[in-house]
């Protein structure tokens, strides 16, 4: 199953890939060896193999109040990417998978990128006849306006060598340069059933989306969690988190509201079944269940 329903709300789950990622030393410096093997077993294989956390790169689509709202948008085709070189110049099958769900570029109106890093922006746009050019050509680019700022190469020197180098000419500033960006500050409503709320910390302007409809709540988490692990482990960041406290925070903050909503929570990057339902154990939270999504 790759769609379920929230309330009035149908949400779809769509791949681009997933598999290992980086070492667990690597992704999470301060995060106890001692963790990853005392839950070893509940996170292989979708999570952990060996060493080497694993994640999905995936997009939510979600259909509202007679729209169709897409989620995050990965990391993109033909991308320079010299920092990352297993993501530099893809040529990944992300918009064919998308069509399999029922949805083609021009029926998107309304994109939601969280945050600016560049897997979240990819497929902002496609190369057509050299130029980059929005792929989502009828929908409006909702992006938080603090990371619109961060990631500008003009207000952040330095950049190359970064993994967000080039993220913001070939996937940010031609959907701006069209007339498509809507930048927004604090919260922003889409539409009667989704809220769009600032989780400063893994970057400036990093959000996420709750989904309040009839009795279902849900949290679409963007990456307030890249391991089912850190439910345990609040205090312990990925190596991208650009502030570490206020990550810390958000974190807590918000999937408390989860715990207490009885919220399904939808990271952007889990793989296996991707979402999950949570409750407090402690200064922390436990997995209740998992949706009924298909393991990816």
């Amino acid at each position: 199953m790759y769609e379920i329903k929230l309330g009035d709300v149908s949400v779809s789950r769509v791949e681009e890939m997933h598999g290992p990622v980086m070492p667990t030393g690597a992704f999470f410096p301060t995060l106890p060896g001692e963790a990853w093997q005392r839950h070893a077993a509940e996170l292989e294989p979708d999570h952990l193999v060996g060493d080497m956390v694993h994640t999905a790169m995936q997009s939510w689509v979600l259909r509202s109040e007679g729209r169709t709202i897409l989620i995050d948008t990965a990391i993109g085709n033909d991308k320079s990417r010299p920092a990352v070189p297993s993501w530099d110049h893809l040529n990944l099958d992300y918009l064919g998978n998308l069509a399999r769900a029922g949805v083609h570029p021009e029926d998107v109106d309304v994109v939601v990128n969280t945050h600016l890093h560049l897997d979240h922006i990819g497929w902002n746009t496609r190369l057509v006849d050299g130029e980059w050019v929005p792929t989502f050509p009828n929908a409006t680019y909702l992006m938080p306006r603090a990371d619109f700022d961060y990631w500008n190469p003009e207000n952040h020197p330095g950049l190359e060598g970064h993994v967000n180098q080039n993220a913001f000419e070939d996937s940010v500033a031609p959907v701006y340069a069209a007339g498509k960006v809507h930048l927004w500050e604090g919260h922003h409503d889409i539409d009667a059933n989704l809220r769009l709320e600032a989780a400063p910390g893994h970057t400036p302007g990093a959000s996420v989306i709750k989904l309040v409809s009839g009795s279902d709540r849900a949290l679409f988490a963007g990456d307030l969690i890249h391991t089912p692990l850190q439910l345990e482990q609040l205090g312990h960041n990925s190596c991208f988190c650009e502030d570490p406290v206020a990550a810390v925070r958000s974190r807590r903050e918000l999937l408390g509201w989860a715990a207490d909503s009885n919220a399904l929570v939808l990271p952007a990057h889990l793989s296996g079944p991707g979402a999950l339902e949570i409750s407090r154990r402690g200064d922390a939270f436990a997995i209740e269940g998992w949706a009924p999504f298909d393991r990816l």
